[in-house]
């Protein structure tokens, strides 16, 4: 029996969920999805420009694990983009990191410290 997958920590879900080419009707395009965590280990590593270790770090992950839902991330949405099929955007294993207004009355602290402090986690169902 395998272990239980460990849940993964996004900071961002996406304004829009659904992708697909212009000018198709949906019904007759196939669908690819493309799981919360992997969107986002693509958001902060293409978009964002984080370095394996730190996108890694802040999903709570290994590097390994990092670059694996990352390259699966990728190939899905190369499928998507290279054979007209619509992207999904939904579901996996994870928790939301909400940040919290930094401005509370508290004295004045240095930056890493007052960002640490500021992420509180929510629990998400899927």
């Amino acid at each position: 029996m395998s272990r239980p997958r460990k849940c993964r920590f996004i900071e961002l879900e996406p304004d829009a969920s659904y992708f697909k080419p212009r000018g198709i009707p949906l019904i007759e395009l196939e669908e690819v999805c493309l799981s919360m965590d992997e969107f986002e280990a693509a958001r902060l590593k293409d978009l964002k420009g984080l370095t394996q270790e730190k996108a890694s770090r802040q999903m709570k992950v290994s590097r390994t694990t990092f670059q694996r839902i990352l390259t699966e991330s990728r190939k899905k949405i190369a499928d998507a983009l290279t054979f007209g099929k619509a992207l999904k955007i939904e579901g996996g294993n994870y928790e939301m990191l909400k940040r919290i207004p930094e401005n509370r009355g508290h004295a004045r602290r240095s930056r890493n410290r007052r960002i640490n402090q500021n992420i509180e986690l929510t629990k998400v169902k899927t």
